[in-house]
C-alpha cells in the first residue's frame, strides 16, 4: 500500500491546493491498520459506515490499494448473516464493542464497492465483492417494514428493530441503488431489490410519519437530497425550508438544532447534497466555511462550539476528512465520485403505484 496519492480532482479554490489536499490524503492513509481497517482514529472505535467512506476518500486521490485493503477487510470479518458490528474497538474485529447491527452502517459498502469498481473498472475486484454485497443488501432488507422504510438495526440477541430512521433509510436508499448497479454490471436481475427500492424511495418522500421524528439533526434535513430520494424542486424547497435553521453562514452547518455547534461531517455531507441538487456555488461556500476546522496536520476536528469559540470534541476523524474530499472531488468532476453522489445513471427502482 505505497502508490502516491494522485490530487489533481481535489484541487478547489479557497478550499485546497494540491498540497493541501495530499496532506489530508495522508491523514486518513495513517489511521488505516495494516490489515485495512480504518477507524475514527487511533486508538477509537471503527464502524462500517465511516470506513467505506473514508476509502471512498482514499480512492479519490488514487490510493486504490489502501481502498482494496478496506474492502477486503470488510470482507474478511463480514458476519453470517451479511451484516457487521456497530462498532470494533481500534477496527480490530476480534473485539467488537457494540454488537448491535445497524442497517444503514451495513448497506453503504455497495455505496463504496461500486465507487472503487468505478474508479478503477477492476472486474475481479466487482467479481469478488458481489458475495459481500449481496448479503449485506439481504440483510438491509430483511428489516423492511410493509410501508418501505428500513428498520434501522437489530439488537446483539437478534431481535429487529421496527422503528426506522430517515437518515437511515436514506442512505440505505443510495446503497441499494449502488447495489442494483453492481447487479446490472453482472447481467443479474434482482427484481425484489428493484421492488424494495420503490417503496423506499416512496415511503421517504411522501410518508414522514414512517419514521421515528429526528428533525432536530441536521442529517433528517439532507438526506433524503444525498440519498437521491428527493431532487429537482422537491430537493430545492427541502434544502430552502431548513436553511436558516441549520446553516450558520460562515461556520458550516448544525448537527443539531438549536445547539451552538457545527461539525465539519455534515457540513461537507451537505456541500454534497447541494452539489447533487444543482446548487454548486452554495457547495462551495460551505466547503470554504468549514477550513476553520482544518488542522495543522491537514485533518479536520469535528465541531465547533461557536458561542464558546471552541473546538469541540477535540478529534480529528478520518471520515471527517473522508467526506470533505468527497464533496471536493464531486465538485471538482470527479466521475466516480459524480456518479455515486449525482446519481442520474443509477437505477431507480420499481414505483408503487399506490399507499
Amino acid at each position: 500500500m505505497t502508490s502516491p496519492e494522485r490530487t489533481e480532482r481535489l484541487v478547489l479554490p479557497g478550499v485546497l491546493t494540491a498540497g493541501q489536499a495530499a496532506e489530508t490524503v495522508r491523514g486518513i492513509a495513517r489511521v488505516q491498520r495494516t490489515d485495512g481497517a480504518i477507524p475514527w482514529f487511533r486508538g477509537h472505535h471503527l464502524d462500517p459506515w465511516d470506513h467505506v467512506e473514508a476509502a471512498m476518500a482514499l480512492d479519490t486521490a488514487g490510493l486504490h490499494e489502501r481502498a482494496e485493503a478496506a474492502y477486503d477487510w470488510l470482507a474478511e470479518h463480514q458476519l453470517p448473516d451479511g451484516s457487521w458490528y456497530a462498532a470494533y474497538a481500534d477496527g480490530d474485529a476480534a473485539a467488537p464493542a457494540d454488537l448491535g447491527r445497524e442497517s444503514n452502517f451495513c448497506g453503504y459498502v455497495a455505496v463504496g464497492v461500486w465507487h472503487h469498481y468505478l474508479t478503477t473498472g477492476d472486474d475481479t475486484f466487482a467479481e469478488r465483492m458481489w458475495p459481500v454485497v449481496a448479503a449485506a443488501t439481504g440483510f438491509v432488507l430483511e428489516l423492511q417494514q410493509p410501508g418501505g422504510q428500513i428498520g434501522w438495526k437489530r439488537e446483539p440477541d437478534g431481535r429487529a428493530c421496527p422503528e426506522a430512521l430517515l437518515t437511515g433509510s436514506a442512505s440505505n436508499y443510495q446503497s441499494l441503488r449502488c447495489a442494483l448497479a453492481l447487479a446490472e454490471h453482472r447481467e443479474e436481475s434482482q427484481p425484489g431489490w428493484e421492488l424494495a427500492l420503490g417503496w423506499l424511495g416512496h415511503a421517504i418522500r411522501q410518508h414522514p410519519e414512517r419514521f421515528l421524528d429526528k428533525s432536530r439533526y441536521s442529517m433528517d434535513w439532507y438526506y433524503p437530497v444525498l440519498g437521491g430520494a428527493v431532487r429537482g424542486a422537491a430537493a430545492a424547497a427541502r434544502i430552502r425550508g431548513g436553511w436558516d435553521r441549520f446553516v450558520v453562514p460562515g461556520l458550516g452547518v448544525r448537527c443539531v438544532h438549536p445547539n451552538p455547534w457545527v461539525t465539519g461531517g455534515e457540513s461537507a455531507e451537505l456541500a454534497l447534497a447541494l452539489w447533487a441538487s444543482g446548487q454548486s456555488d452554495r457547495a462551495l461556500d460551505i466547503l470554504r466555511w468549514i477550513q476553520h476546522l482544518r488542522a495543522e496536520d491537514g485533518m479536520y476536528w469535528t465541531g465547533y462550539v461557536f458561542e464558546d469559540q471552541a473546538i469541540w470534541p477535540r478529534e480529528r476523524t478520518a471520515w471527517t476528512a473522508g467526506s470533505l474530499l468527497l464533496a471536493v472531488a464531486a465538485l471538482g468532476g470527479d466521475e466516480p465520485t459524480g456518479t455515486v453522489f449525482g446519481g442520474e445513471s443509477l437505477p431507480r427502482g420499481l414505483e408503487p403505484r399506490c399507499c
